[in-house]
């Protein structure tokens, strides 16, 4: 078992330190205090990681399906035991409050029993008519490669999905939150797990993404992250024909028309943008309102936004934590003095609070000029736009007025605005009165710049099984 505060690496079903005896250090984004250390995996441990899947992964694909999943239901409810302790060290790691850390494991924990409960249905032959059935197979090894913002819930995803084809996996978890994958390989491994079938190492990123990629035993390439990062992970993958599961960057619009209740957006909007303090590619960051409503609904949102409990992530009044690092800090000091500088207002916010912590007050910008870097970069942080639009053709417009296209969000009771906007918007998945985290039985995708390949439900799991045709002059039996 890792050493709390002292995270390890996992390969070859044993914590371990990485063989140069190196490691990063842990921040506390609320003290900006060093309160831990991460084990740094050289060359040498990723080849053992890679051996060590490819030994196991024959074993672990002919293993029945049902009893894949199984493992998978066990370590759900093994996980479920330690919520407590696993969201308070997420917390202290990532800045997120207790409340949002506990939530999200509570997803961590649907996604294993997800894919668990349905492995053996998705991994059973299917026919397609005459003399033909599929036949689903694992692809093989999986490098998996998760960021520091959701860590336990994208792990969960990462991870459930190829173990319940048939797939070994290699997990690089986010050094700046390591907990996460400590917590849940080792809910894996009490559930008994073959040896070598999931492997944890953490350290230097574009080391591990080239030398792992690199190698030909590595089938499918599953990745969360910046759009920049995925572009080049995609192209070292390219070299290996490896399958690809990208889940990029977004920069999500919220559409408010006239019919709408203005408190019930408001609270929804400000709930979901200034959770994990706004850093998710599904938050808003341009929120468009019909103009005969905007001025209401920007007032709604300034109060709204002003009454936010800012401080410490392991007090329970807390609604909103610091940024996760000294990096998101430069980010929002960056994008808000451009936009400043071509003239947007600051109806709220702005700045950096003053007190030890990543701590960024909750900000709305109005009158944000179309040139504005805000506007074309994810902005990853609590920050929000406020513009008002005429007509619904105009909306669309300035909804899909960017590279990328994760979701979009819109608010109307109206029929026709529903089918129009639903149609029009360009993304992977749009919500109706409604933002929420998807669930784990929902396919999810970007489209344009915010990646390709589906996580989550039945696209999900398939996206780690080659479908193989049987061709018969007479009935097969394989089951």
């Amino acid at each position: 078992m890792s050493d709390r505060m002292n995270y390890k690496l996992f390969i070859n079903g044993t914590w371990r330190s990485g063989s140069d005896c190196t490691h990063l250090a842990l921040i506390n984004p609320a003290t900006e205090q060093e309160f831990g250390r991460v084990a740094v995996a050289s060359a040498a441990d990723l080849d053992d990681a890679l051996a060590s899947a490819q030994r196991s992964l024959l074993g672990w694909s002919n293993t029945p399906a049902s009893e894949r999943g199984a493992v998978l239901v066990r370590a759900a409810r093994i996980l479920e035991g330690k919520i407590d302790a696993a969201a308070a060290e997420l917390s202290r790691e990532q800045g997120k409050t207790l409340t949002e850390a506990k939530g999200e494991y509570a997803r961590a924990v649907e996604t294993l029993e997800w894919n668990g409960t349905h492995a053996d249905e998705l991994s059973a032959p299917f026919p397609m008519g005459g003399k033909r059935m599929i036949v689903p197979e694992a692809i093989g090894l999986v490098a998996a490669f998760t960021p520091w913002n959701y860590p336990a819930v994208l792990n969960a995803r990462k991870l459930a999905a190829p173990l319940a084809a048939g797939c070994s996996v290699i997990l690089k978890g986010a050094e700046e939150t390591p907990s996460a994958g400590v917590f849940i390989v080792e809910a894996l491994h009490e559930a008994g797990i073959p040896v070598g079938v999931v492997s944890l190492v953490f350290g230097n990123p574009p080391m591990i993404s080239q030398h792992l990629l690199g190698s030909p035993v590595v089938r499918a390439l599953t990745f969360t992250g910046s759009t920049p990062v995925g572009k080049q992970l995609a192209k070292i993958a390219a070299s290996n024909l490896q399958r690809c599961v990208l889940e990029l960057g977004g920069h999500s619009p919220v559409v408010v028309f006239e019919d709408t209740d203005l408190s019930k957006a408001v609270t929804a909007i400000s709930e979901y943008k200034f959770e994990c303090a706004g850093q998710s590619c599904n938050a808003p960051s341009r929120i468009l309102v019909a103009r005969p409503i905007y001025e209401a609904f920007l007032a709604k949102l300034v109060e709204a936004a002003g009454k936010i409990k800012i401080g410490e992530p392991d007090d329970p009044a807390t609604e909103m934590g610091p940024m996760a690092n000294a990096r998101r800090i430069e980010a929002m000091e960056r994008l808000t003095k451009d936009a400043v500088d071509r003239g947007a207002k600051v109806q709220t916010g702005g700045k950096r609070l003053d007190r030890p912590g990543f701590y960024w007050a909750p900000t709305i910008l109005s009158n944000v000029h179309p040139e504005s870097k805000i506007l074309r970069e994810e902005p990853f942080g609590p920050i929000l736009t406020v513009a008002p639009f005429g007509t619904i053709e105009e909306a669309i417009q300035q909804a899909n007025a960017t590279e990328y296209g994760l979701a979009s969000y819109f608010f109307s009771d109206s029929a026709d605005v529903q089918k129009r906007m639903i149609s029009g918007l360009s993304a992977g998945a749009v919500s109706v009165n409604y933002l929420k985290g998807v669930s784990a039985d929902a396919p999810n995708a970007g489209i344009n710049q915010s990646g390709y390949g589906y996580e989550g439900g039945v696209e999900g799991l398939r996206t780690f099984q080659n479908l193989k045709l049987v061709n018969a002059c007479s009935p097969v039996t394989i089951r």
